[in-house]
């Protein structure tokens, strides 16, 4: 919402019951957004208006330079185009106190008016009557703030696909660094860079909290196609730890992403029924437990730490039924 207006509002635009062109236009476009694919006949009857109507309306927005793209094929229809500028957003009440909620419980950073998080949240405070805002914690709750002096310049680089030298603290040194940022990413209250290292020749995921400074190279560079930043993040905390390990699971892959976080493993198809695990852990006997939760039978294949722990763990598991035997 960076850069955006956002009005609250306490009851919800009911389609159709405006006879404006630009009313009925900008009802089009909300359509459109939640239906990618719509078809002009569907998107008249949720006007209240004809197939021929809806496709006037959608003119209208094309006129006004918003990217409105057809879908070709038999169930083809509209869909948002990329490099949309929207229009203000419009909240219930009710959805913004919850967005407000949800922001304070999960980003320690929601307090602080500096923060990027925060400074949205405050915004949206502003706007909510009283009778609503007195049933919000208080912002005071919210824990303390993370630095994120470089945040800004930092989706900016990775919009452009700009290279930039970095300052970047480790303990108590602070190392040079020529990166390609490829995308910034929010987990669990953190701020993080996903990012190829030219000076290391390799993937890295920094925390934006360390980076001291950020200066614009004169090179660009062309990021990854279909790049799942989250995903590749969350596999990153994964690896890097004391102890390697390797479990193969007898389930296929699509259940063993449901069952196990991309944090704590990175997950490969071994034909249709198997499922491989790699990753790494400083705590062998965690990990056992974790690994206990699978609903189906799995083997450690590599990491010795673990498999004493999951042994271990299986010990107490079966004297904890009393059975001597």
């Amino acid at each position: 919402m960076d850069g955006q207006f956002v009005h609250v509002r306490h009851t919800r635009t009911i389609p159709g019951r405006s006879t404006s062109p630009t009313a009925r236009a900008l009802q089009a476009l909300e359509l459109i957004q939640a239906s990618p694919g719509i078809s002009a006949d569907r998107l008249g009857a949720a006007l209240g208006v004809t197939g021929r109507a809806a496709r006037r309306y959608v003119a209208i927005l094309r006129e006004a330079d918003l990217p409105i793209e057809s879908v070709s094929g038999p169930y083809g229809g509209y869909r948002v185009g990329r490099g949309l500028r929207l229009p203000p957003l419009m909240f219930t009440s009710a959805e913004a106190a919850g967005l407000v909620m949800a922001t304070l419980e999960g980003h320690r950073g929601a307090a602080d008016v500096t923060d990027v998080v925060g400074g949205a949240l405050a915004k949206i405070l502003r706007v909510l009557p009283e009778r609503v805002t007195s049933r919000v914690p208080s912002l005071e709750a919210a824990g303390e703030p993370t630095r994120h002096d470089h945040l800004e310049q930092l989706i900016e680089a990775c919009a452009s696909a700009r290279a930039l030298r970095l300052a970047y603290r480790l303990d108590a040194r602070t190392s040079t660094m020529d990166v390609e940022p490829w995308a910034v990413v929010l987990r669990h209250s953190q701020w993080y860079l996903l990012c190829w290292s030219r000076s290391r020749d390799a993937q890295r995921v920094l925390r934006v909290d360390r980076v001291e400074s950020a200066e614009p190279l004169p090179e660009t560079f062309v990021p990854p196609a279909d790049l799942d930043a989250m995903r590749t993040v969350e596999e990153h905390f994964s690896q890097g730890w004391r102890y390697a390990v390797e479990v193969v699971v007898e389930a296929p892959a699509e259940w063993v992403e449901r069952w196990v976080p991309r944090s704590f493993a990175r997950i490969e198809a071994i034909g249709e029924q198997r499922t491989r695990l790699v990753a790494t852990t400083d705590e062998p006997d965690w990990y056992a437990r974790q690994l206990a939760r699978l609903p189906v039978g799995f083997t450690v294949v590599v990491g010795e730490e673990v498999r004493r722990a999951v042994a271990e763990l299986g010990r107490r598991l079966l004297e904890s039924t009393g059975d001597e035997s």
